[in-house]
């Protein structure tokens, strides 16, 4: 059995920005996990398109008890191959994504199409899709789950560092991992002080009743 998961992000920045941001966006703050990058192929096709293959190495440290079924010098990191084709004419990219590593355990394979949003010429839509699978019996399904859960919350990074990379690509200030947690902070806490003028203003109206 397979877990698929499918999203949509967007991304404020016209398509030719997104695609030279594509190929560097590492390293940024929310890409710690990534350690190495290297170019295996490169070519452009007769029609103009740029055909990539390129080697991720990450960190990648599996829960404890997943690391009993690894090597100890594979529970702490994982190789990526990447595929891209990107076409100018057409203004799409697509890449997908696959684990070299712990494949036996679990396999996640990433397909992304990077392309015009309909409703915005200058905005950049991205549809990912991604297929979590695991054989090993009795507890492919846990695996599926824990891997289905790391990759939603590496989504989430992956387009908090292309927004870090456009926005310094464009001579804007990029917002960091700290200035984004002290707004949702300053956030919270101002949502909890209107609760409480609520309750309080509710209160009152309770004792004059």
């Amino acid at each position: 059995m397979v877990k698929y998961f499918c999203c949509t992000g967007l991304l404020k920045s016209t398509w030719d920005q997104v695609c030279i941001a594509f190929w560097q966006r590492y390293p940024n703050p929310y890409s710690n996990h990534v350690l190495t990058e290297d170019i295996i192929f490169r070519e452009v096709t007769p029609s103009n398109c740029l055909i990539s293959r390129r080697l991720l190495t990450k960190t990648s440290r599996a829960p404890r008890w997943m690391e009993r079924y690894l090597p100890k010098h594979m529970a702490s990191s994982a190789y990526i191959i990447e595929d891209s084709i990107v076409d100018p004419q057409k203004k799409t990219m697509t890449t997908r994504t696959w684990n070299i590593t712990h494949a036996r355990l679990m396999s996640v394979e990433e397909r992304c199409e990077y392309g015009i949003n309909p409703e915005n010429g200058s905005w950049t839509e991205i549809k990912r899709e991604a297929w979590i699978a695991s054989n090993v019996y009795g507890l492919s399904r846990g695996i599926q789950e824990f891997g289905l859960a790391r990759f939603k919350t590496s989504v989430t990074k992956t387009m908090k560092g292309f927004e870090f990379v456009l926005a310094k690509m464009q001579g804007e200030t990029p917002r960091t991992l700290t200035e984004t947690a002290t707004e949702r902070a300053r956030e919270t806490a101002l949502a909890a002080k209107e609760k409480a003028k609520d309750l309080a203003s509710q209160a009152q109206k309770k004792q004059y009743v």
